[in-house]
């Protein structure tokens, strides 16, 4: 359903349908968890490296890709007076607003219509690899429908396009477990000179890869910067071939605080592990993942928020940490020209779903929807100040409809598992913007 009409309409309908009685909705006190980085390529399962207090590495088993037969957006239920936090701060630049979604099966037309009121300039799409090309002669049709249509109708509504696209076909790879590289990096060139021709023109930007630290996105081969940055210099050469005008961005680590070598490698470490190996000299801007957990934006490691429990213990695990450590590796590498994309970031939670967030994530449960809408404010608006710090792609707007409330990533989403938006998905449209 698209959410046409100003926002102060809520704020009247609400007064009518209660007799003119005024509506105060505040924010629900501090639960006790703390909310982790999350990722998915369309149709994929998750599995996310964590780290608890006590260092050791926890995993949050595969989940079963849900069957898509979804074909409309559900209706939004009514949601009260005030509709989202007050925001104080400075007025943004649209450019660099941008959010990722759920694009398989879609209304895409409905779906333009959310961009368009949430008044964002990027949207971000995660493209499967080896959902898109299952076989090494033969292209999926339903997904590049798919596709087609967004960054059509996306481009038509001055919406940029940024393309995320990771996960080797079982045909490339040395091995079918999990995700990883394909065993030669030219098929990644191939394919993404693919992309870039048949979308020249249109989509604005290509990340390379996706959380490359982890040994789930990494699998079959050891986890390595050095060849990160080779597959990225290929997949860059074939971007470029097929549409010289768009931007290359390259891949960003996972925020885990693990450093096993084996399960991750610390994001800091990788990242640094990138640079010396050249990344700056291959791509336009450098992909980061600054997750929050349950971790105000405006809290460190050096002085955190005392009332969050967990996942307070490292750097990592702290927005604002994350974006001022990787600027100055920049700085330390002398890049001095080239921003910091953030490609994800957000907070999850999961108040008002049926049911708690599943093993791993309880972090979300100490999030309400309301600081969820005040943190992302938050965050923009930090960000705004930071001169290295390029366009943010808000996680996510629509996966809870679509995948429900049983999904780590659901709880991230601006949208609830019955369609109906919460107050981020209003704080997010409010801001204001030129």
């Amino acid at each position: 359903m698209i959410f046409k009409g100003r926002l102060f309409l809520f704020g009247l309908i609400a007064l009518v349908l209660i007799g003119c009685r005024e509506v105060v909705v505040t924010p629900t006190a501090v639960s006790t968890i703390t909310p982790l980085p999350d990722e998915t390529a369309t149709g994929s399962t998750i599995f996310i490296p964590l780290a608890d207090n006590s260092g050791e590495a926890t995993v949050i088993p595969p989940e079963v890709a849900p069957t898509e037969t979804a074909t409309a957006v559900p209706t939004p239920a009514f949601t009260p007076t005030p509709s989202h936090p007050e925001y104080s701060g400075p007025t943004l630049n649209r450019d660099d607003i941008g959010v990722q979604i759920y694009l398989h099966r879609i209304d895409v037309p409905a779906l333009v219509g959310q961009l368009n009121e949430l008044g964002v300039g990027w949207v971000k799409v995660q493209v499967s690899w080896k959902l898109y090309q299952p076989y090494p002669d033969q292209y999926s049709e339903e997904r590049f429908a798919d596709l087609d249509a967004l960054v059509a109708q996306a481009t038509a509504n001055n919406i940029r396009v940024m393309l995320g696209v990771a996960k080797a076909p079982e045909w490339s790879r040395p091995t079918t477990e999990l995700d990883g590289p394909p065993g030669d990096f030219d098929f990644y060139r191939q394919f993404m000179q693919f992309l870039a021709a048949r979308y020249a023109g249109q989509v604005a930007a290509y990340e390379l890869w996706n959380e490359p630290n982890l040994q789930r996105e990494w699998y079959g081969v050891p986890l390595d910067a050095a060849a990160l940055v080779e597959l990225i210099r290929v997949g860059a050469a074939g971007v470029r071939a097929g549409d010289p005008a768009a931007l290359v961005i390259s891949a960003a680590p996972a925020v885990t605080g693990i450093n096993d070598g084996v399960t991750a490698v610390d994001d800091r470490v990788y990242f640094q592990g990138m640079l010396a190996a050249g990344v700056a000299e291959v791509v336009d801007g450098f992909g980061v993942h600054p997750y929050g957990w349950a971790n105000p934006p405006d809290a460190t490691f050096a002085n955190p928020d005392t009332a969050v429990p967990s996942h307070n213990d490292h750097p990592s695990f702290f927005f604002q940490d994350t974006l001022r450590d990787y600027s100055d590796l920049l700085t330390e590498f002398g890049v001095v020209d080239k921003q910091l994309w953030v490609t994800e970031f957000g907070w999850g939670s999961f108040e008002t779903f049926a049911q708690g967030p599943p093993a791993g994530a309880e972090f979300m449960n100490n999030v309400t929807e309301w600081q969820q809408a005040a943190y992302t404010q938050q965050a923009y608006a930090l960000a705004h100040d930071w001169p290295w710090v390029g366009p943010m792609m808000l996680w996510n707007l629509n996966f809870a409809p679509w995948l429900g409330d049983a999904f780590s990533e659901s709880g991230y989403s601006l949208l609830r598992p019955d369609g109906s938006p919460r107050p981020a998905y209003f704080a997010l449209a409010a801001l204001p913007k030129e």
